[in-house]
Parts: C-alpha cells; structure tokens; sequence
C-alpha cells in the first residue's frame, strides 16, 4: 500500500492506523533526551529556550517551558470558517503520528500515543478550516487539533461535539500537560495541506479513469472517429500521459461495432473534445502525476521546526514547515482537474445539442414537452465556472507575518482544499458527461459497443436509471459522482491509464 493509499484508507476509516514500529521509541527516546539536556543547560534553542517568530530574541526560563508550549498552543488556535471535514482531520492526525514518530521532534512518546488514541477512538478535533499561511506549519489549523490533546477545544465522538475533555474521557483517555517543545512540534508540521491535498490526488487519479471511460462513451454516442487514438499517431509526440490515454481510449474502444456502424460516413474531422482527448486528457494525467509524486514524498517527511539530530546531539533550525513543495503542485492540481471538467462539459453540451449525430434534443424522446437533461449540463456550466474562478493559484499571493520574520507564506492550505472542492465540482460534470453519453448510446440500439463499455453502461445505469420522463436528477447524480470520487464505482475492470503506466 503507497502512502496515499494508507492516507485515504486510515482518512476514512476503511484500515487502521499502523502501530508503532521496532526502534521508534528508542529513536523518540533519543531524540526527548537531546530537549532535556538544551533545557537544563539553558542552551539557546528556537521554541524550547526562546519566544517564538519574531519574538525568537526572547530567552525564557526553563520554569516557564511547560507554561510556554500551552501559551502557543493557545494562542495559535484563531481559526476561522466551517469545521474540516472529518476525514481530512483524522488524515492530519496519522501525518502528525508520523512525523513525530521518526524521532526528530523532541516530543515524549506518551504524546505520539495519545494522536494514536484519537485515531483509534474515533475522537476527531473540530478545525476550523481557514486561517493557515501554510509555512510555519499549518499553524492555526494544528492549534485547534492540539487543543484537544492538552483537554481544550471541541471534538466529536459518534457523531456528538463534545469539549475536548469531555471528549476524550469518552474514549477512555486522559490529556497530556505538555512539556518543552511539545506545543511547536505539535503546530508546525504542513498535515492539513498534506492530508486534505493527499486525499484530493487520490480522487483526482479516479476521475482521470472515469473520464477516459465518458470520452470513451461519448464517442460511441456522437459515432465519433477512433482515428486520433492510432498508436502510430500519437508516438510521435511521446508525451507520457498522452500515450497512456490513447492506448486506454484504443483498449475501450477496440472491436466496437458502433465505431464499425459508421466506417463510411464521410465526416473528416469530429471536435476537439473527442479528437485530442489524448493531448488534453494526457497533459491532466501528467499533472496528477506530478502532484502525487509532491505529496507521496511529504507523507514520508518530517516537517516540524527545529528538529533534533540526536547521533550529533544537535537540535538544528530551518524551514522544513514551509508548504511551497505542496503549494505549487496543489495550485497545478486545481487547474489541471478544471480543465478535466471544462474538457467534459463541452461533450455534455454537443450531446445535448440537435441534429449532431441523430440525436435528440437534450437526449429525451419527447422534445418539448420534456425537457431532458438540458438543465444537467447548465448545473456543469456552472461547476465548470467556479472551476475556473477557484484555479487561481493561492501561491502568488503571499502575505508577509510576525513583524517580517515570516516574509514569504505558501498558501498552501488553501491550495489544498481548493483543489478538493475543484476535484469534487469535477467529479459531478463527468458524472453529468457519463449520464448524457450513456443515453445518447441508447439511442443508437439495437447497435451495442464493446463488452467493456457495455459493463460500464449497466454500472452508470444501476445508480441513474434511463431518462423517459423529466425527474430530479440531483441526488442520483451526487450518488454517481461520489461513487465516481471514492472508488465505490469503477466503470471499468481492466488496468486503469495510472496502473497501466506503474
């Protein structure tokens, strides 16, 4: 299992969290007695002997550490907006854990426990989900969740917000006081962007598949040409995630007996949305490669500030927290999802529109008196607009903070979640393509595509039956679109474009 792949699973509590492995609490150990000793020699070191930010110049007293680590944790924790959605906190959570448990944080390892106890337990601190500059960590955001640790702040357990103490004696536990470096090592780590980021990769590597699958089908449904997809072709621009795609569209596609129904019908050229899907498609899927690849080293990292070398018994200060390795392939993740959905509408507005390869308007038997699914592609439209408005990259617009000392912020947070609302927004237009492609084929029977094709037609079909007569599409196409995201619903049983390329 990759790390993303234990990222998602552990998110949304389909495994558990892995139990701590041999030598992690020699190596915490270790590194716990390297804090100790800086704290009793009064050595200067940034977070455990001194202020913090701008206010690093500050020396604190060794009496005053444990009162300093609260102070931060306290004073941290200025979120704003909605709570993050649960998966995304618990995926915070197991980064966290695993940050802390590769020794370099100073932290005791009763601390590294109780994150593991939350995950366990199923108590889930309440974040509010604005407020980080993603560099010093995702400060705010790690705040509210270290809040929880120390028996402050709000989480929930079966469902119920509960305060932080009342929630974890429901789990049977106890808070921690925290002691020197504890409060930092908790706040300065990039988990949010990291975890919600990672989740969006995941679902975003999902979409790419259904969305080979929906040109695959539209295809069939306009009778389009399989001509762009010839390996001859598309080898001479070998462009990796080109490649990919036309071989998966040529695997679908092969065989098909609607491709056959229409080999003399003179039509030269069809538009761009059928005859470059590999180009276009294949630039999306390079894109996710290249965020996926950002976000499977970072769920390796450890990414606290000042970190302990405990073979050199040095604790050394740098910028491991800063988001910027995340920011940009997260920003690029936005845009590329956006131009998957911008890429998909256009085939759900040429379906629906008359006269283009005998179908129907809107694809419903009885235009006029019904409507069809005319009004499925305005709600695309839109999706596809707030799309472009959200791909916007939050990295151009760093804010300076604390006095200067932090001049350059990465925005990544918000990089993150963004992209999880574009990768969501996406999902509903490819489940909309899907819909109008499938009943756009229907209209083609008794001509049938290939097996594989057909397979996804009864997958599509099991969660959105044929539209004969106008209904509320809403709940069926959120259904489809969150099977689409999760993997509850795949359309195809073959090797997806990722797998075909590891």
């Amino acid at each position: 299992m990759s790390a993303l792949e234990e990222l998602e699973a552990v998110a949304r509590g389909a495994a558990r969290p892995p139990a701590p492995a041999p030598g992690d609490r020699e190596r915490i150990a270790a590194a716990r007695e390297v804090i100790e000793s800086a704290l009793q020699d009064g050595t200067p070191v940034y977070g455990v002997t001194t202020g913090f930010g701008r206010l690093a110049s500050v020396r604190i007293p060794a009496a005053d550490a444990a009162q300093l680590q609260l102070n931060l944790v306290r004073s941290h924790a200025v979120g704003a907006g909605p709570p993050l959605a649960e998966d995304v906190v618990r995926g915070m959570l197991l980064l966290l854990g695993a940050s802390l448990r590769r020794g370099h944080s100073g932290v005791r390892p009763e601390l590294i426990d109780l994150v593991h106890a939350l995950l366990e337990r199923g108590v889930t601190p309440v974040v509010p989900s604005k407020g980080s500059v993603g560099s010093s960590g995702d400060l705010a955001p790690l705040a509210h969740l270290a809040l929880v640790l120390v028996g402050e702040g709000e989480a929930t357990v079966d469902g119920a917000v509960l305060p932080g103490a009342e929630a974890l004696a429901r789990a049977g536990l106890a808070p921690l006081a925290l002691t020197a470096k504890e409060g930092l090592a908790l706040i300065n780590g990039t988990h949010l962007m990291a975890a919600a980021g990672g989740l969006a990769v995941r679902e975003a590597q999902r979409l790419l598949d259904a969305a080979v699958v929906a040109t695959a089908l539209s295809l069939e449904a306009f009778k389009g040409s399989t001509v762009p997809f010839d390996a001859r072709l598309n080898a001479l621009r070998p462009q990796p995630g080109q490649l990919r795609v036309a071989t998966a569209l040529r695997r679908l596609l092969a065989g098909s007996p609607v491709v056959a129904s229409h080999a003399d019908c003179g039509r030269v050229q069809d538009p761009y949305t059928l005859r470059c899907a590999p180009q276009v498609i294949g630039a999306i899927a390079d894109a996710v490669d290249y965020a996926a690849g950002a976000l499977e080293r970072e769920l390796e990292a450890v990414t606290d500030n000042p970190l302990v070398f405990p073979g050199d018994g040095e604790v050394l200060s740098g910028g491991n927290f800063h988001g910027q390795p995340l920011s940009l392939p997260l920003d690029h993740l936005a845009l590329a999802m956006c131009e998957l959905a911008s890429f998909s509408e256009r085939r759900t507005y040429a379906l629906l529109s008359p006269s283009y390869a005998e179908l129907p308007p809107f694809l419903t038997p009885r235009p006029g008196l019904s409507s069809g699914l005319m009004i499925a592609q305005y709600a695309a439209a839109a999706l596809v607009s707030e799309c472009q408005v959200l791909s916007h990259p939050a990295g151009a617009g760093s804010i300076p903070t604390s006095a200067g000392q932090e001049d350059f912020n990465s925005m990544g947070a918000l990089a993150a979640l963004k992209a999880r609302t574009v990768v969501e927004n996406a999902s509903h237009v490819i489940a909309t393509e899907l819909v109008c492609a499938v009943q756009g084929l229907e209209f083609h029977r008794p001509l049938r595509s290939t097996d594989v094709l057909e397979r996804a037609v009864e997958r599509v079909r099991a969660m959105v039956p044929r539209v004969e007569e106008d209904r509320s599409l809403a709940g069926e196409l959120a259904g489809l679109a969150g099977a689409l995201r999760t993997g509850e619903l795949v359309l195809e049983d073959g090797p997806s474009p990722e797998e075909a390329h590891r």
